[in-house]
């Protein structure tokens, strides 16, 4: 069997806002100025991640600070999703070079988030690295997968990365009154709490989906 190309493979998202989302992003890619090419708002989406990372970092000092990281999530949305739809609407497209561009920029762009977020006090050094150790092993599944499989997963059940993003946004605004909780009678940090359960969450995701795609493969290669 053949490598899947990236001008061949299937883009899957069946999130919660999808719907709602695509028909957002083809509203604003309708009415961008003929000046704002895909490029920019590539670099828009990095900048807004780096930001809410740098932003994390201040808050330690002024709690309110995180409604600020919320705003450059916000940016980071705007860029990172709206880049793909403004290609498509224009029919600029650039299939491999968007392809690598893209995902490279947010994996460091979830990095300089996290590296934020760990030295913000918030959450602990090491499960800030277990999320991003876990994000980025979930990342290379699906870029494999991409190759080998010909489906570009997105979403896994009803959650996207808009999806996640509304969750760490909330989570932000919890954790201005709200820093630790009690878990079993033991004081927390509240973002450790949520830090494992996504660090958790995404490595099982990942096994599962490591099961099913080899199994897939091994069904379509059998000697």
């Amino acid at each position: 069997m053949e490598a899947i190309t990236v001008e061949k493979h299937k883009r899957e998202l069946k999130s919660i806002l999808t719907s709602a989302e695509a028909a957002a992003l083809k509203w604003f890619a309708a009415r961008m100025p003929s000046w704002v090419n895909s490029d920019h708002l590539t670099l828009l989406g990095l900048a807004g991640m780096a930001l809410a990372g740098v932003f994390y970092y201040l808050s330690q000092w002024n709690p309110l600070l995180l409604h600020v990281v919320n705003l450059w999530i916000v940016v980071n949305w705007f860029g990172d999703s709206l880049d793909g739809t403004l290609a498509r609407y224009r029919n600029r497209l650039r299939p491999r070079y968007g392809y690598y561009v893209d995902h490279i920029l947010d994996n460091y762009g979830v990095l300089f988030l996290t590296a934020g977020m760990a030295f913000s006090g918030f959450i602990s050094p090491w499960v800030a690295a277990a999320v991003l150790i876990s994000y980025l092993l979930l990342n290379i599944n699906i870029y494999l997968a991409t190759s080998a499989v010909g489906v570009f997963k997105i979403s896994f059940g009803i959650l996207g990365p808009t999806e996640l993003r509304a969750l760490l946004m909330v989570g932000n605004l919890i954790l201005i009154s709200r820093p630790t909780v009690e878990i079993f009678g033991r004081q927390m940090l509240f973002f450790d709490v949520g830090g494992i359960v996504a660090a958790g969450s995404m490595f099982v995701i990942l096994i599962i989906s490591t099961i099913l795609n080899t199994r897939k493969l091994y069904c379509l290669e059998r000697l």
